[in-house]
């Protein structure tokens, strides 16, 4: 079993830190049995301070992460020296010094300050919360430092952005671990949406729209249903019972991109899962998907995660495969 050890400092952030024993601990294959297990650990063993108004009783301490497979920084609003000065506490670098080679390390949001001064993200992709960008690539300038993603998966070493993109990247790790009919059951069990892609942006600088003025829920619901359709601008709005100018302008308030675009991404989604779940040759997931041909789908999907349709599919090695229907 895939042990995830979660090291808590002091000015943890409570949500941050219940995320991966909320998503991985809800991982389970077919029958039944977890497919993690997560233990957390402080640097001593002992109580952490937590950024909100009440402290946490932690039993295990930093010797832990010598053992584990996977090692979880969630974000502390305490990081002292290490974001004033990009300086690690001589206890925090002999417990990550302790962590055998090929482990996996995540940093969820300002955690990243934490790899980065520990000299892990050296001339590597990272991202942080956006509002921290700019100060952690001045202070670790040899770190590529992305501000507009959710999450970076650079192999051994990720790194999110803040609060529910910690959901996202803990999600994307169970997808890539064990493919992504467990990685929506685990969404589908903590209420949460299955995907979001890490190059989504951070933030949208908008108002959030008031729900009662919204209309388009609907008519994505009904697009959804018939992705493999020729469906246009005119017939999303005719369904909406709105002109296309108030649709356009009422979906891009309400998702942040325009139809057409949300379309296409629904369309990737729904390949990948195909990709994954099947054997299917790729010109029937194509079609399936809704793309028409296989050319079409090697070209949206290598624009949405930069890979073929035959290099995503040898990445997660579906286990069982079907046969179309």
């Amino acid at each position: 079993m895939h042990h995830v050890g979660v090291l808590a400092l002091d000015g943890v952030v409570p949500f941050e830190l219940g995320i991966p024993a909320r998503i991985f601990g809800a991982a389970r294959d077919t029958a039944g049995n977890r497919l993690y297990t997560v233990t957390t650990c402080s640097l001593d063993g002992g109580p952490v301070r937590a950024e909100a108004d009440y402290g946490l009783t932690v039993t295990h301490d930093a010797s832990l992460l010598a053992d584990v497979d996977t090692v979880v920084i969630p974000p502390s609003h305490t990081l002292g020296p290490i974001r004033e000065e990009g300086r690690l506490p001589a206890a925090l670098r002999d417990a990550l010094a302790t962590i055998r080679p090929g482990t996996r390390i995540v940093g969820i949001c300002t955690a990243t300050y934490v790899l980065a001064a520990a000299g892990l993200l050296d001339h590597r992709p990272a991202t942080t919360h956006w509002r921290e960008a700019d100060r952690l690539q001045r202070m670790f300038t040899t770190t590529r430092i992305d501000p507009d993603v959710l999450f970076v998966d650079d192999g051994d070493i990720l790194t999110s952005a803040g609060v529910a993109a910690g959901i996202d990247l803990c999600l994307h790790l169970v997808r890539r671990d064990h493919g992504s009919q467990i990685a929506n059951d685990v969404a589908r069990s903590c209420v949460v949406p299955p995907w979001r892609d890490g190059g989504q942006a951070q933030y949208i600088q908008r108002p959030v729209p008031d729900r009662t003025t919204l209309g388009t829920a609907p008519t994505q619901a009904w697009a959804m249903e018939r992705l493999t359709e020729s469906l246009t601008l005119a017939d999303l709005a005719a369904h909406a019972n709105m002109s296309v100018r108030t649709f356009t302008r009422r979906f891009r308030d309400e998702t942040g991109t325009t139809p057409g675009q949300w379309l296409i991404h629904q369309r990737v989604d729904l390949a990948r899962h195909y990709l994954e779940t099947t054997d299917w040759p790729v010109d029937l997931v194509a079609h399936r998907a809704g793309f028409g041909t296989g050319v079409s789908l090697r070209q949206h999907l290598h624009a949405a995660i930069g890979v073929t349709p035959q290099a995503y599919r040898r990445t997660f090695c579906p286990a069982t495969t079907t046969a179309p229907a």
